[in-house]
């Protein structure tokens, strides 16, 4: 699976949300820096050429959809980033946000618990 730019996983969680769209509902879904729509034609047809999403043709006009789950791109995108940036360890990545306060000691518990109930 290629690595996406920030504006390719941006188009991508719209179609996810959306499953189905053209370039003009993608681009209203869009909320800040709007790209033009050839650029946003050119983002798509990029996300069509890395095989993350394919279309339906309407005579000249293409309503796209996503042909990569997105869970499929969530443990690649975790898997990835566990490694560069956690040297590979959960354990780097829960302390990480213990010591940013991203996470509470209650949902540290839940977290236990669904450890537990998994064993």
């Amino acid at each position: 699976m290629q690595k996406l730019t920030n504006k390719e996983e941006e188009v991508m969680h719209i179609l996810w949300r959306l499953n189905k769209a053209f370039v003009k509902d993608i681009l209203a879904e869009i909320q800040e820096d709007k790209p033009h729509y050839n650029t946003l034609s050119t983002i798509v047809r990029n996300l069509e050429e890395k095989k993350y999403v394919s279309y339906n043709a309407y005579g000249n006009t293409h309503q796209y959809f996503p042909i990569v789950d997105i869970e499929d791109y969530r443990k690649t995108f975790m898997k990835t980033a566990i490694q560069n940036y956690f040297g590979n360890s959960y354990k780097n990545l829960v302390s990480y946000f213990a010591e940013e306060e991203k996470i509470s000691a209650d949902e540290l518990r839940e977290i236990l618990d669904i450890i537990e109930k998994k064993k």
